[in-house]
């Protein structure tokens, strides 16, 4: 038998992402699925790709989850503390959501309210030193798919002093299915399809863990709507404090690992390139009118901006080879 796992959640697209890697996973046995309000519905009639997989939601609790290895919490935020604090101190977690990725708590409060639940190890492998944390934690906070996506882009430009950490402006476009499952008339086909829409301007619960993640220390963020189902587009700009080649610099930071490709000069990201992957892909130039540097960067929302991601980390948690379960390479057209 190899190891127990469980879904928190399961019934969100995150969770249903889950579960299909999951479920074709070569060491991870899916012994349980939780959801609200499709508990005792099969698994099928909430996620119809899943057709030959023989599995019923459950309600989400303790008692449904203690019995594995290792639990995924795919809850909205702010629910996540709740069910972790029910269960066993033995069961490792990995939450998609945001409870735990922050430092600071009044940033938590400030972005999401309530009560600052407090700290796990940041679940983002290709960060610096961060590879070595996840495998020695019991408790990881996966990553938020903007932050995912921003993060690889502009972090080792920050780390190099390439990027001036007080000038950072993001725009990004994002699938619909970044924002859940839940019924709302402007994610409605008739409202999305044919139109872009920002969202949250000037004040997304992404930033201050963008911030906290690359060293950024200002950064303006624009998020737009995108008429896709999943993935995301980011353009990230900053001050440039060098001459050095943020191409260059990119390509050295991720020469090493699996899921993150710098692209051949002259290409650059889409996202349809990177969907059902968990793969990020980068590109990087300067301005030749403004001097700023440039990166775009494109990656599956669901994939590595979520349940992919969680995988990857669940995988170091457990002493796995990394990339298990997990491919390298999107699903095209």
């Amino acid at each position: 038998m190899g190891i127990r796992v469980a879904v928190a959640g399961a019934s969100g697209y995150a969770g249903g992402e889950l579960l299909r890697l999951l479920a074709g996973h070569p060491e991870f046995d899916l012994v349980a699925a939780t959801a609200h309000s499709q508990a005792g519905a099969h698994v099928t009639a909430v996620h119809p790709q899943l057709a030959g997989l023989d599995l019923t939601l459950s309600a989400t609790d303790a008692a449904s989850l203690s019995d594995a290895d290792l639990v995924f919490l795919a809850l909205p935020h702010g629910q996540s503390a709740a069910v972790a604090a029910q269960l066993p101190e033995s069961v490792k977690i990995v939450d998609l959501g945001a409870d735990f990725r922050l430092r600071d708590a009044a940033l938590w409060e400030r972005y999401y309210g309530g009560a600052h639940a407090g700290t796990w190890t940041y679940g983002l492998p290709e960060l610096p030193g961060r590879r070595e944390l996840i495998k020695a934690s019991d408790r990881v906070a996966n990553t938020g798919c903007y932050a995912a996506t921003i993060t690889l882009a502009l972090a080792p430009l920050i780390a190099a002093g390439l990027a001036d950490p007080a000038d950072v402006v993001v725009v990004a476009s994002s699938g619909t299915s970044g924002a859940g499952r839940s019924a709302k008339v402007n994610l409605l086909a008739s409202e999305v399809m044919g139109d872009l829409s920002p969202y949250k301007v000037g004040a997304h619960q992404h930033v201050p863990e963008i911030k906290q993640a690359t060293g950024a220390t200002s950064l303006s963020m624009t998020p737009v709507l995108a008429p896709m189902p999943r993935g995301i587009l980011a353009t990230v700009t900053a001050r440039r404090l060098t001459g050095g080649d943020p191409r260059e610099v990119l390509a050295a930071a991720y020469a090493d690992e699996p899921f993150v490709h710098v692209l051949p000069e002259g290409s650059w990201p889409h996202t349809a390139a990177t969907s059902g992957s968990n793969s990020c892909h980068l590109q990087a130039t300067v301005d030749v009118d403004s001097g700023r540097l440039i990166v775009v960067s494109a990656l599956d929302n669901l994939g590595k901006g979520a349940a992919g991601q969680a995988v990857q980390c669940a995988n170091l948690m457990s002493g796995l080879p990394e990339t298990m379960g997990l491919s390298v390479f999107g699903v095209a057209p």
